[in-house]
């Protein structure tokens, strides 16, 4: 008997083919066989639901306006060639040109607005108005943005400052608190080779006090501006150098397109909106009092971004009779005194360097802006060379 024991036990520990290990053998064989299905069972669900969200992506009509908004979206960013894997390179040629167009033909027609000066701001019922606070910063929220809304009241106290060492741009942080500016924001835009632009060269036409401090039109006749006339009007449209001078232009730089003109929208829905992104716009009331609205966005779980029509929405609400966009994207940046960032700039580094910002001044007129271009022609400005 002792022997038997012994000899069972060795085979059960070898794995000899006793009874034991046979019953535990074939206990085995189902489990597995379960779990193949199990995953075969997920893959073909994964295939199926994969296969139909393609179908809508590709085949409807809905799934097409994604798509569009999305590529929309991708143009705006440094991986603008991406948006050729979801709408084809031919329709992404195609669809850069188109909007190009109509930015050039939402700039055409001439403004009409005018602002009250300060004798007929003063004039009412009751006399004399109490002044109102130069500045406010309002929160703003919609389906999947946040933002900010800053009024200035008095749009003569705002000037448009530049960088005050060449070769580089300059932080709009750093430009608040050099300057003792009450707030600031990005202006206009910039020649960005490979996405790593040192943010000295400008597109189009920067304008200060009424002085041309760059102009990188070349052969251009007239071009899209942004700005403000010396009494405190906005401008924003297509012009030639010659029409903003006669028109008295004071503070300027190009960028487009205009979204609202004569107190309507020029960009009829959502879906022709430009994408979703970080948005940096420019308004003004019938008052003349300016709005300077900062969308942040590329931030799931705070804020990814508006289109063009959602900031042109968020405009026209608060009583803007013109409006236009400015350089938005990761350049997007709102500043109070002492260079506290209010937004949160989408950057991965942080707040970037640029060409220009409107600032906001109790004195305006004791700001020296530098002509930091002069003598330098834009072919011999090395915008990637920091």
């Amino acid at each position: 008997m002792p022997p038997r024991t012994t000899t069972a036990a060795s085979a059960s520990r070898s794995g000899s083919p006793s009874a034991i290990p046979s019953r535990k053998n074939k206990a085995v064989r189902p489990k597995r066989s379960g779990s193949w299905r199990f995953i075969k069972g997920l893959f073909l669900t994964g295939f199926i639901l994969s296969a139909l969200m393609a179908g809508w992506f590709f085949l409807t009509p809905s799934g097409n306006e994604y798509r569009y908004m999305l590529a929309d979206s991708l143009i705006t960013t440094q991986h603008r060639e991406w948006a050729k894997y979801i709408i084809g390179e031919k329709a992404l040629r195609e669809r850069v040109a188109l909007y190009v167009k109509q930015f050039e033909d939402m700039g055409e027609e001439r403004d009409t607005h005018t602002i009250p000066t300060k004798q007929e701001q003063g004039q009412g019922e009751a006399g004399a108005v109490e002044p109102e606070k130069l500045t406010s910063i309002k929160e703003v929220d919609g389906e999947g943005y946040h933002g900010y809304l800053l009024t200035v009241t008095d749009p003569k106290k705002i000037r448009l400052v530049v960088p005050n060492k060449r070769g580089r741009g300059e932080k709009v942080s750093s430009m608040v608190k050099r300057t003792g500016a009450i707030a600031g924001v990005n202006a206009g835009g910039f020649s960005d080779p490979n996405w790593r632009g040192n943010g000295f060269k400008p597109i189009g036409l920067v304008i200060s006090q009424g002085k041309i401090l760059y102009n990188g039109l070349g052969s251009k006749n007239s071009v899209q501006i942004v700005g403000l006339d010396k009494e405190g009007k906005m401008l924003a449209g297509k012009y030639s150098i010659n029409e903003l001078m006669d028109l008295g232009i004071s503070e300027a730089v190009s960028f487009s397109p205009r979204i609202i003109v004569n107190g309507k929208g020029l960009i009829p829905s959502r879906s022709q909106g430009w994408g979703i992104a970080p948005r940096t716009v420019m308004g003004q009331r019938e008052d003349g009092a300016i709005l300077f609205l900062m969308i942040d966005g590329r931030q799931p779980g705070y804020s990814i971004g508006a289109t063009l029509y959602d900031a042109q929405e968020i405009l026209l609400e608060h009583g803007a009779v013109i409006g236009a966009n400015l350089d938005g994207g990761s350049s997007t940046v709102l500043v109070t005194e002492n260079g506290e960032i209010v937004n949160k700039p989408s950057s991965s580094s942080g707040e970037r360097y640029l060409p220009s910002g409107f600032l906001v001044f109790e004195d305006p007129d004791a700001v020296e802006v530098p002509n930091i271009w002069a003598g330098l022609k834009p072919s011999e400005i090395d915008a990637g060379k920091w």
